[in-house]
């Protein structure tokens, strides 16, 4: 039986325009954000564009059958059994970084002439050494996301669940659990939190462990908590080994903890957010925000469910523009902060996220910021306020709003 596959459209649309380049296509994001169903989705799309199936090759290198692939010469051989001619041939191999040395036969492939490549990883390893090295200015990257609001409930449409009237509801269950698309497949909360730690637990085993030396597992596990637990927050490294010599009396050098967290970006658990000086137009060094690659990372490891909606708003708003392409720094004005400066074709747009501005006192604090803005840029207010404040140039919008219908800055 043909499987059915929920299509985002918005990672075909941008990937479309490279589907017959010679450039590689390189796809990355957590595990289990989609990548395997989205080359699923490129396939598909393919065929219905004219391209014949036989010149459609597929190699899902974690699946039975292609797992024994370890080497370079097993991957080149299993690529060649499964060409039939001489015609051009779309390529996808995923999870290729479970071979050692890929990049010679990928490589070897793109020379070759005749084929449009597409590779799939779970980590930033993939674009690291051999790849990016031997391949500069010869792949491109997409980078794939969970869910955002507007798929999961595409999703949720797709696999049949029902829907719930009130939009808010949904937004609030979507805040709890998460966009890893097969958390949707459950009904039960706690299969939900279940499904949730074994993805985390595998990413670990798989994506962590496997590729660094972590000394001290204990401590590491220490440092990955602490930095969850605190999506959000303005941290620096310095301050983190304090906090732990202070009420853990341990003593963590800052090379470690720096070390630590860049292992966690790369396995795309969490993601930097620098400080900007919106003054001087520079990065600020020494402090900045980590932001989560999905909610339900926080949720599955943390017995107390109850929603702190400051950071929960804005780590929804920060994968969301960063799946959509924007640079997004926090920004600094003298001593206020602006949560988020996104920058996108040399534009910038400002934006404060919080719950409601109902209250006058936090309808102050959101709108400082904004009033020491000098330039003519763009300023955003996003809230899940009904009604919206019309005041001083700024565009207040309702965040489920604005993601539910796929707006752009």
């Amino acid at each position: 039986m043909k499987q059915r596959v929920y299509t985002r459209q918005y990672y075909i649309d941008k990937i479309r325009g490279f589907y017959h380049s010679d450039l590689i296509k390189v796809v990355t994001g957590i595990r289990r954000s989609g990548k395997s169903f989205f080359m699923l989705s490129v396939m598909e799309d393919l065929k219905k564009s004219g391209v014949n199936e036989k010149d459609i090759i597929y190699l899902n290198l974690d699946k039975r059958g292609y797992r024994k692939i370890k080497t370079p010469d097993a991957l080149e051989a299993a690529i060649e059994d499964l060409i039939t001619d001489g015609d051009f041939k779309y390529l996808f191999i995923d999870e290729v970084q479970n071979v050692i040395g890929f990049e010679e036969v990928i490589n070897g492939f793109r020379e070759d002439g005749n084929f449009s490549i597409f590779i799939t990883g779970s980590n930033s390893y993939l674009l690291s050494g051999e790849l990016s090295t031997k391949l500069t200015g010869r792949y491109i990257e997409v980078e794939m996301f969970t869910l955002n609001f507007r798929e999961y409930l595409e999703m949720k449409a797709f696999l049949g669940k029902k829907i719930k009237d009130n939009k808010t509801e949904e937004f609030n269950e979507y805040l709890r659990f998460g966009g890893f698309p097969k958390t949707l497949e459950f009904d039960d909360p706690a299969d939900k939190d279940f499904y949730i730690s074994d993805v985390i637990k595998q990413i670990l085993e798989k994506d962590v462990v496997r590729h660094k030396k972590i000394r001290n597992r204990a401590v590491f596990d220490k440092v990955m908590a602490y930095v969850i637990n605190n999506f959000g927050a303005t941290v620096s490294i310095s301050g983190i080994a304090e906090y732990f010599e202070k009420h853990d009396h341990i003593k963590i050098r800052t090379e470690t903890i720096n070390n630590y967290l860049k292992i966690l970006e790369n396995a795309k658990i969490i993601y930097e957010c620098p400080r900007f000086d919106v003054k001087s137009k520079r990065s600020l060094r020494g402090e900045q925000k980590y932001y989560l690659a999905d909610l339900g990372i926080y949720f599955s490891r943390n017995v107390d469910a109850r929603i702190n909606y400051g950071p929960v708003l804005e780590n929804i708003v920060y994968t969301y523009l960063s799946a959509k392409s924007y640079k997004i720094s926090v920004g600094r004005i003298g001593k206020l902060e602006c949560d988020f400066i996104t920058r996108i074709n040399d534009e910038y747009r400002y934006i404060q996220v919080a719950m409601t501005i109902m209250h006058e006192d936090t309808e102050e604090r959101e709108y400082r910021p904004f009033r020491k803005i000098l330039d003519n840029y763009p300023k955003y207010l996003l809230t899940v306020d009904q009604l919206l404040q019309k005041r001083d140039g700024v565009i207040h919008k309702n965040i489920i709003d604005f993601i539910s219908e796929n707006e752009n800055l």
